[in-house]
């Protein structure tokens, strides 16, 4: 197991959510926590052992209004105190939290310390609250280090006694404290009695001669569209004459697979032809994109559509906004966009 750093600093960043929440008892209603308060109201960190500053947004957002310049200005905040700070924990609501934590897996090229985003489902003050169980705990992972350098050194999202890669999460359920579910890749510590570290899933893909690299550059022309039966070449088309749209997400069925009839493969020819990429991931809860495994996805091939493997949506909404926000040559971004950046999807 790792130990926790000397005095670890850590920065808690409050950008919104549920988590910073507490009632007034005396009116019913919420109200935005003082983090200036933590350690008054939560004595259970004096036994972390490490040194916590927090910075909260001044307007805090409900997770819904998440937009891509929130992200950069995160991004921003991350880079302004990476030497002053060992660890991260930003707190968010849960409801595009999965998108953020991916996002950030992508604009925070080199990252050799933790990130790490909670919120929870009920506010700080409840009785029955999980809170506070994820805040400690999301800062005791952040604190970790084997002796060196920090244990864990990538975007992550801790949720219900489980630490997961932040770009491989979805949320899964509105209601039960179990909210997030990494269908494709195992949780990389899991909190029980002791805190097990699965060493082997830890993100290890950076180069040690290069500093942490911030892109804070997001291209929103991105659109997502899930197939079902009966969709039509009315909405098809319009979906693909967006005007600005550069990115397509679709959705497909099974391992990729989509209907076969000739105006739906020449819709999305034509589109590709004028320069829209076109990316295949499952619809699936887990699993991926195996092209050309049944024939209603041959075509899919055969034209040129992005594989997205075992992707979720969400990572493939924000690897494509980071990509067109870096300018990658439009012949690059098929090679780029298939390749793994951050561990975000499989290798082959």
């Amino acid at each position: 197991m790792g130990q926790k750093s000397e005095r670890a600093k850590i920065l808690l960043i409050y950008t919104g959510g549920t988590i910073g929440m507490v009632k007034d008892y005396a009116t019913g209603a919420l109200k935005v926590f003082d983090f200036d308060e933590l350690l008054t109201k939560i004595p259970e960190l004096y036994q972390l052992e490490c040194s916590i500053s927090s910075i909260a947004f001044k307007h805090p957002l409900d997770s819904s209004n998440m937009t891509p310049l929130v992200w950069s200005k995160l991004a921003e905040i991350i880079e302004e105190n990476y030497r002053q700070f060992d660890g991260f924990v930003v707190l968010h609501g849960s409801d595009t939290m999965s998108y953020t934590a991916s996002a950030l897996s992508f604009m925070l090229e080199n990252l050799r310390k933790p990130v790490v985003l909670t919120g929870s489902q009920l506010p700080i003050g409840d009785l029955r609250t999980d809170a506070k169980e994820n805040l400690i705990t999301a800062i005791e992972i952040a604190s970790l280090s084997d002796g060196t350098e920090a244990l864990v050194q990538e975007v992550c999202l801790y949720f219900e006694y489980k630490l997961y890669r932040g770009n491989r999460t979805t949320k899964i359920n509105a209601e039960h404290f179990q909210a997030f579910n990494s269908p494709n890749y195992p949780p990389l510590v899991e909190s029980g009695v002791r805190l097990s570290i699965r060493y082997p899933y830890l993100f290890k893909g950076q180069d040690p001669l290069k500093g942490l690299v911030v892109h804070k550059k997001m291209d929103a022309n991105v659109a997502v569209l899930k197939l079902f039966p009966g969709l039509s070449k009315a909405l098809l088309n319009a979906v693909l004459n967006t005007s600005g749209l550069k990115v397509l997400v679709l959705e497909t069925f099974g391992a990729g697979n989509a209907p076969s009839e000739d105006w739906f493969i020449a819709a999305l020819r034509t589109a590709i032809e004028n320069g829209i990429h076109i990316i295949n991931v499952t619809q699936c809860s887990g699993g991926g994109v195996l092209m050309g495994q049944y024939e209603t996805s041959e075509r899919l091939r055969q034209i040129q559509l992005i594989n997205g493997k075992d992707i979720t949506t969400e990572s493939a909404v924000t690897k494509a906004m980071y990509l067109l926000g870096k300018n990658v040559p439009h012949m690059k971004f098929k090679g780029f966009f298939e390749s793994a950046l951050r561990g975000e999807m499989r290798q082959n």
